[in-house]
């Protein structure tokens, strides 16, 4: 039934990605196991693009899939979970990339962990990302990129920060080709292979 999910979301067979996630929680399987399943078949749907298979609109849609998915599987995970909020964490896809799965699983994973998130969505200015600091006194933030031209912004980005004179905010990036060569080039303070290790870091950095 894994595998299942796994090839029926990576093919955007939407209809019957539903319905298999509908059984697997009615058969009261741990919602994790599915958004692991979702987050495999995303890693798919991105090799697609990566390699000419899929374009843009596939992406655009594997992402509503996803969220009516996260739409099935939040309320049970929330059921479980006495969320205590742990901080704030701002997240956003930067300037001229519009890429947005990746983001949105990290969000989703943040949320139901108990993280208070701020979600600027794609093609994010940087100012955006400093105006959204100071008004939330936020003290994490993630800057997604799925495409290489992403890492300019994202070096642009975390220069603004720093020359705002915030210094005490921490910056973990992610997201497509994102490697440790990366994370220095830009100048960011860690980088997430996957959602898990989002969540992770911004636990570290605000417990």
């Amino acid at each position: 039934m894994a595998e299942n999910l796994v090839d029926i979301l990576a093919d955007l067979k939407e209809k019957e990605a539903l319905v298999i996630v509908k059984e697997r929680l009615e058969s009261g399987e741990d919602p994790m196991n599915i958004l692991t399943d979702s987050r495999k078949a995303l890693e798919i749907v991105g090799n697609r693009f990566a390699d000419g298979t899929y374009f843009i609109p596939d992406l655009v849609y594997s992402g509503e899939i996803l969220k009516a998915i996260s739409d099935l599987v939040k309320p049970k995970m929330n059921q479980d979970a006495d969320v205590k909020r742990q901080g704030k964490v701002i997240i956003g896809t930067v300037a001229g990339d519009i890429h947005d799965i990746g983001k949105d699983i990290v969000v989703f994973m943040l949320d139901v962990n108990g993280f208070e998130v701020y979600d600027l969505g794609v093609d994010v200015p940087i100012e955006k990302f400093v105006d959204k600091i100071k008004e939330t006194g936020a003290k994490v933030v993630g800057l997604s990129g799925f495409l290489t031209l992403a890492y300019e912004s994202m070096k642009d980005t975390v220069k603004a920060i720093k020359g705002a004179g915030m210094n005490d905010v921490k910056i973990m990036i992610g997201g497509g080709q994102i490697t440790e060569e990366i994370m220095k080039y830009t100048g960011a303070d860690a980088y997430g292979k996957d959602a898990m290790t989002g969540v992770a870091l911004a636990k570290k950095w605000l417990s």
